[in-house]
């Protein structure tokens, strides 16, 4: 008999609170990872990507959600770039609550993932939107630097 358990399927009871969340992310994660935070997570992002891949940004929209990081949203999208926002309750508790609050770990994973869909490097450069209570995004890619693969 196989036991064929798939972690996405398995549902804690009731909901991971926020604030269990947050203890491990802002809080802990922080005080361990210290001045180095931005960069770590920004490279622990695109370690979950590599881990992860996706064909499509509809697939890339709906992990957000699944991975609880909120709703992501393609505001506009160019030849060599997209800029997207990304939203949800605790984004609007950080920026209300704290200070230095990292989106790094998303930032990296959308740049690995879009590295790995369209085969060139790609970077994510985060700014916080305090007013709309949400993060913006904007990835940027050259074409003609592309990713030479081993």
């Amino acid at each position: 008999m196989t036991n064929d358990i798939n972690i996405e399927d398995i549902n804690i009871p009731g909901n991971i609170s926020g604030f269990g969340y947050e203890l491990i992310r802002d809080d802990l994660l922080n005080d361990l990872l210290g001045k180095d935070q931005h960069d770590i997570l920004y490279w622990a992002g695109k370690m979950i990507a590599r881990k992860y891949p996706l064909a499509t940004f509809e697939e890339i929209i709906e992990f957000f959600e699944r991975a609880g990081w909120g709703t992501l949203t393609v505001e506009e999208e160019k030849k060599q770039e997209v800029h997207l926002t990304l939203s949800s309750e605790l984004i609007t508790y950080r920026n209300e609550h704290k200070k230095n609050v990292s989106y790094q770990l998303e930032a990296g994973f959308l740049a690995m993932q879009i590295e790995q869909q369209i085969d060139v490097i790609a970077e994510t450069y985060e700014e916080q939107s305090k007013r709309g209570h949400k993060v913006k995004f904007q990835v940027k890619w050259d074409l003609k630097d592309p990713i030479t693969k081993k």
